[in-house]
């Protein structure tokens, strides 16, 4: 059934490029795209309409790097850099998912919880249970929400309270895949937390799988200092972290890699030749004092960058707020760099918090023809002196101020979930 919805259709289908159509059509059948308009074509004239008059109909939001289990400890220990907030905070509130009541009641929410802020595509993190990570997957595929989940994978240095054998991490993971056939709109993701917690035995098996099931992979990449001297002093025979990874065929076009604050230019040729994304994460970056990524340069060198909130190292599971501050720490490199590192502007963010996912999900930016359907309306009327600005300024005023409250509507998939 073709539908229609209209309104102010505000895209972005080339970076730092908008695309603003004012009382303009969106047309879809079933979960694709048919078509933007400015007028409506005359095949469409007696079809009804979801009309949102002087709204703001955007692109919903990809939320590509986020840790489902931290979600009740959001905004805790953030006074704390990275290998001590994990051990003092993350450890012990991921071990927890093992109470199969608990993990629903958590996920239930946190599933709602991010349609409300117009997220409807993802790529997470679960914990190391089979169980609870099978209930995240059903409680974000009954909110409507899309992309992918990982059982998170971790057999050496790690508390005993949350650690697997190399063995029983092999096991539960096989069971997992073999009972995600059910779910339709979210997919299994193979997720070795990072290089410290995986031994290389079990590294190269996840690699061995990801391969043999085509499954994409996520993991964390150059984030903090620390880390890195770490894994270096753990695998002697790399001399970057990248190269962890590669030696377990876990590095290819698949592969999301969270940070990067520290990838330099030879890490960054390394992604960009095999075609991993970097996911940056801001505010968590920031929050966790691991430092800013230089996200200007890896896109100037051709590098695909993509957005995550991070939760809980980010403190709001709004990706608005994730847009905000990409842009808020790109400002702050280039304040560093003396400006030779031009900051990003709101429409460059926006690009990377929406369009920059569609490719990693298989399609094309922006609201384009053969997309499936992912979109979030906001009623941008109760801010003040909304009729004397334009579509552009109202548009950026909606990236800085828009809550909740203020996205009327919401989009995933073709269908209507908020």
């Amino acid at each position: 059934m073709i539908r229609i919805i209209k309104g102010n259709i505000i895209s972005t289908s080339v970076f730092g490029q908008m695309d603003i159509i004012k009382n303009g059509y969106l047309v879809y059948s079933e979960e694709r795209i048919n078509g933007v308009f400015s007028t409506l074509p005359e095949k469409y004239k007696n079809l009804a309409i979801d009309d949102y008059h002087d709204a703001l109909v955007m692109q919903a939001f990809s939320d590509m790097h986020l840790h489902a289990p931290q979600y009740p400890m959001l905004g805790m220990g953030m006074d704390l850099p990275l290998l001590d907030w994990l051990n003092r905070y993350t450890y012990k509130t991921e071990s927890r998912f093992s109470d199969l009541d608990y993990a629903r009641s958590v996920y239930h929410e946190l599933a709602q919880k991010l349609i409300q802020y117009g997220t409807t595509r993802v790529c997470m993190f679960s914990s190391l249970h089979t169980d609870a990570t099978l209930i995240l997957m059903e409680e974000l595929e009954k909110a409507g929400i899309c992309g992918y989940v990982g059982k998170v994978s971790m057999d050496i240095n790690s508390p005993d309270y949350y650690c697997e054998t190399t063995e029983k991490s092999k096991s539960e993971t096989i069971r997992w895949l073999d009972s995600c056939a059910r779910f339709k709109n979210i997919n299994p993701m193979i997720t070795p937390r990072f290089t410290i917690s995986c031994s290389r035995e079990l590294m190269i098996w996840l690699g061995t799988i990801a391969d043999e099931r085509s499954l994409p992979i996520q993991s964390h990449l150059s984030e903090n200092n620390k880390e890195i001297k770490r894994v270096l002093e753990n695998h002697p025979d790399c001399q970057q972290y990248w190269q962890t990874y590669a030696k377990s065929k876990l590095w290819n076009s698949r592969t999301l890699m969270a940070h990067c604050v520290y990838s330099d230019s030879y890490e960054r040729e390394a992604m960009r030749k095999a075609g991993v994304y970097t996911v940056h994460c801001a505010d968590s970056n920031i929050n966790i004092a691991s430092g800013i990524a230089p996200v200007r340069t890896l896109l100037n060198e051709g590098n695909k960058v993509v957005l995550g909130s991070d939760i809980a190292g980010g403190a709001s599971l709004s990706m608005l707020d994730a847009i905000q501050m990409t842009i808020r720490a790109s400002k702050v490199y280039s304040i560093a760099s003396n400006w030779e590192v031009p900051y990003l502007t709101v429409a460059e963010a926006y690009y990377l918090g929406t369009s920059a996912a569609n490719e990693f999900f298989g399609e094309k930016p922006g609201f384009s023809e053969g997309n499936t359907l992912h979109a979030v309306v906001i009623d941008d009327t109760k801010f003040l002196n909304t009729k004397e600005l334009s579509l552009n300024e109202r548009f950026e005023r909606s990236v800085y101020l828009a809550k909740p409250d203020d996205i009327i509507a919401v989009y995933s998939n073709g269908k209507r979930v908020k």
